[in-house]
């Protein structure tokens, strides 16, 4: 092969890259590898969680604001390059901002596709990881960024499929699904516990099937982050607006946190013939 080696990660918003492929673009931009990272929208539905922030000053940039977040975060995980697509961000589900004509779970999957297509055909990367069917937890947004990374998976090989763009094709060779392990969210409660936190599952209405994790038996490749733990929780930090200063995740003992998060999972991975394999 004389092409480098190229990993394309593709989220929603600001700081989805940390929380789910942050070590695994910091590790394979260590070794050597060309790593880029597309994110759809500029989360401008977030919240505004730091308490040195005024939110009414913030929220009207918010866009601004998490866009700046999001470059110093791809400093830490040395992500070689940032795309945006430009979509407005969704919101929660449910949320009246889901209606909005410029967000992403209101754009034309033909269209968001190509522009994914576009940046495939150009960048041409033999591997890409995006979420699964759910888009992890439900979230509108993500389940858009599935729907157009699968099809320009796919499309982006197809030279019948936007020949008007003017660029060869190219087919990546794997497309991964991030996912949590459901042993890795019980882990997760019993350390937020332990922190002094309340976790999900002490409330009346908890259900295990709609926390956003994937059976253990359906996991097919794990990998190892835990020399790069210390690069993700920088990153993350980089996300002031989402990530309170105080909160549990980051005040975890450093033995205890690489313990308990030293792997990044993946629920499954398909080649060029859609066949599922066991290694990355």
């Amino acid at each position: 092969m004389t092409e480098r080696l190229t990993l394309m990660a593709v989220h929603a918003h600001p700081d989805d890259e940390c929380m789910s492929t942050g070590g695994v673009l910091a590790r394979y931009a260590r070794e050597g590898l060309r790593t880029v990272l597309v994110t759809a929208t500029r989360g401008e539905e977030g919240e505004v969680v730091d308490p040195e922030m005024n939110p009414e000053e913030v929220k009207p940039k918010l866009g601004d604001v998490r866009t700046a977040e999001l470059a110093c975060a791809c400093k830490y995980l040395e992500v070689e390059e940032l795309h945006i697509l430009g979509y407005r961000d969704s919101g929660m589900v449910g949320w009246e901002t889901n209606n909005h004509p410029d967000c992403l779970a209101q754009a034309d999957l033909q269209e968001a596709t190509g522009r994914l297509v576009r940046l495939i055909r150009s960048i041409r990367p033999h591997v890409m990881t995006c979420y699964d069917e759910q888009g992890g937890y439900g979230h509108p947004d993500h389940i858009q960024v599935h729907r157009m990374t699968v099809a320009a998976f796919h499309a982006a090989g197809d030279a019948t499929q936007y020949p008007e763009m003017g660029l060869a094709p190219w087919q990546p060779q794997k497309l991964y699904y991030t996912a949590y392990p459901r042993s890795y969210i019980w882990t997760r409660y019993e350390i937020m516990r332990a922190m002094g936190a309340k976790p999900p599952s002490d409330r009346p209405d908890f259900d295990p099937n709609k926390v956003g994790s994937t059976p253990d038996e359906l996991i097919t490749t794990r990998v190892a982050i835990g020399d790069f733990l210390p690069q993700k929780m920088s990153a993350l930090r980089c996300h002031r607006t989402q990530i309170a200063p105080n909160w549990w995740f980051t005040r975890i003992p450093q033995l205890t946190f690489r313990t308990s998060f030293e792997s990044t999972t993946v629920f499954s991975q398909l080649d060029f013939a859609g066949e599922k394999s066991e290694t990355v």
